[in-house]
């Protein structure tokens, strides 16, 4: 492992496409100010300034690819309702492929709306959504369009946000579609989803969503390896990446694991992190680099974005930057 095979990998990003497969989300914000309480019921009235709407799951993660200078298409599916227009319209904004962006007209686009009053505080969220398992014959189109597009892309990263259109099928899908065509595959799931992610190249999870899936606590370095093995065993993917905060990255492959350690910095906001830790990830395996270098890659995307307030994303530039300005401190060869 070398520094400057990290920074020639970095400047390859922006030749890069990536396939998001997943559970794409609006994250509505309403921004308002509070003069009065409701005559109706002891609650604030919100007088609204403002309307943003943000990509939220695999829609965000497309975004973080965006970010990193490369290509992004999702798919996975919208309803036909205001909530889908503004998704798609968000996507396409951030220069997101919407290729895959599919249309189920008996399902409810994932919109999650947090109403904010003065001062930055949030008074509600309300959350629109389904999770259901979608449809048969939604999991159709979309499994044909990952077989007939898979060719295409460096990388097919399948996002799990536990909305229902992740389902084994989908995974299957990706995975093998990736194997025909000699693509990284890569995944974020969720813990009750994991049994549907056997033949997945490489997944991440965090520490407390690996601990429950295994059953094994992490209270020393030696219990990583344990929960790490136990993993690869019960889910049958190839490797695993356990974020762990603080402690910053652990990879294991089957065969040894790798620290990567957190980078020294203040903390404002962890929201999103995991969405730029599968992105750089993902970038860094298709760009040729091993694991453990991506995995020092994804942590330092990591570090960049848990040091900005709210969902964010981050850059090659400042992941260049913290890379060259870390790498001797982080004890890195």
């Amino acid at each position: 492992m070398d520094l400057k095979t990290c920074q020639n990998a970095l400047t390859q990003f922006a030749g890069k496409r990536v396939l998001v497969i997943g559970d794409l989300m609006l994250d509505e914000h309403i921004w308002g100010t509070v003069e009065r309480i409701s005559p109706e019921a002891p609650v604030m009235v919100v007088s609204v300034d403002s309307t943003e709407g943000r990509a939220g799951g695999a829609a965000n993660v497309a975004n973080n690819i965006r970010a990193l200078s490369a290509q992004a298409t999702v798919v996975g599916l919208v309803g036909d309702d205001e909530g889908g227009a503004m998704l798609r319209a968000c996507l396409e904004a951030s220069g997101v492929g919407t290729g895959g962006l599919m249309v189920d007209k008996h399902r409810m686009t994932t919109r999650k709306t947090r109403i904010w009053a003065s001062h930055r505080q949030q008074v509600v969220r309300v959350d629109h959504e389904s999770r259901k398992k979608a449809s048969p014959g939604a999991i159709k189109r979309i499994t044909a369009y990952i077989e007939s597009a898979a060719g295409d892309y460096d990388a097919l990263l399948v996002s799990d946000y536990d909305k229902g259109v992740v389902t084994r099928e989908v995974v299957t899908a990706a995975v093998n579609a990736a194997r025909m065509a000699g693509k990284v595959s890569t995944s974020n799931p969720k813990p009750r989803n994991l049994h549907s992610f056997a033949g997945i190249g490489v997944l991440t999870l965090n520490q407390s969503e690996a601990v429950a899936a295994s059953s094994v606590d992490i209270a020393t370095p030696a219990d990583v390896e344990k929960v790490a093995r136990k993993l690869l065993r019960s889910i049958g993917c190839g490797s695993v990446v356990i974020t762990r905060g603080a402690h910053g990255l652990s990879v294991f492959d089957g065969r040894s694991l790798f620290h990567v350690p957190a980078l020294p910095s203040e903390v404002y906001d962890v929201a999103g992190a995991g969405d730029t830790v599968i992105s750089a990830l993902t970038l860094s395996l298709a760009c040729g680099l091993g694991l453990p270098e991506s995995a020092v890659i994804a942590n330092c995307a990591a570090g960049a974005v848990v040091r900005k307030v709210g969902v964010a994303t981050t850059s090659v530039e400042e992941i260049a930057s913290l890379l060259a300005s870390s790498w001797n401190q982080l004890g890195l060869p």
